[in-house]
């Protein structure tokens, strides 16, 4: 995206983006990465309380997990700063989505294709709600394993949603997904307004 000189009137606008995705994908990690102000986290430590209902088989040194929500922020341009919102990846936490996606003007879905099952509810939400969102797949050990078409068809989602692959611990692989996300907001409501009534 290029950088583009500040509005006339000097205005910054701000928009609230969700990182969504199930347990371990990534969510706080991705949101640490391209936050330019320290990133707020809610992470706990793993008790015993999460055995059974966790499943850690595919993260095993994952030891903390987030209980509410993480928060970052990034100015994309000298006139748009994005405010993240990391949403909790565990089932019984979901109560707190409908509160964090509140004013949100779109989402990244993060996946990670090893446990492609477990975003299929975030993307769900998302599109119950009407709210946009891309999938991002994030490439563990910075190998992308799976075409994003093979991957657009293993989770049923419609062409028009974009489908990148990330590394959630690079910023610039991160911003590029937030661009990608404000870039597909803005076309869509683009089409909104000169859609016939």
């Amino acid at each position: 995206m290029s950088h583009r000189p500040p509005a006339p009137s000097g205005r910054v606008t701000s928009a609230k983006i969700v990182i969504a995705g199930g347990f371990g994908v990534g969510r706080t990690t991705l949101v640490g990465s391209v936050s330019e102000i320290t990133p707020l986290t809610t992470e706990a430590i793993m008790t015993s309380a999460g055995v059974g209902v966790d499943d850690t088989r595919q993260v095993p040194g994952k030891t903390t997990t987030t209980v509410a929500m993480d928060f970052g922020r990034i100015s994309i341009d000298r006139d748009l700063i994005l405010y993240l919102f990391g949403t909790p990846g565990q089932t019984r936490f979901w109560f707190m989505w409908d509160e964090l996606v509140r004013g949100a003007i779109g989402a990244v879905v993060l996946v990670d294709t090893r446990r492609l099952a477990d975003c299929f509810a975030a993307i769900d939400f998302f599109e119950h709600r009407r709210l946009p969102y891309l999938v991002a797949i994030n490439c563990f050990d910075g190998m992308q394993y799976h075409d994003p078409q093979d991957v657009r068809e293993a989770l049923a989602i419609s062409s028009n949603v974009p489908v990148v692959a990330c590394d959630a611990r690079n910023r610039e692989s991160t911003k590029h997904v937030l661009i990608s996300l404000v870039e597909y907001v803005l076309t869509m409501r683009r089409s909104r307004a000169v859609a016939p009534a």
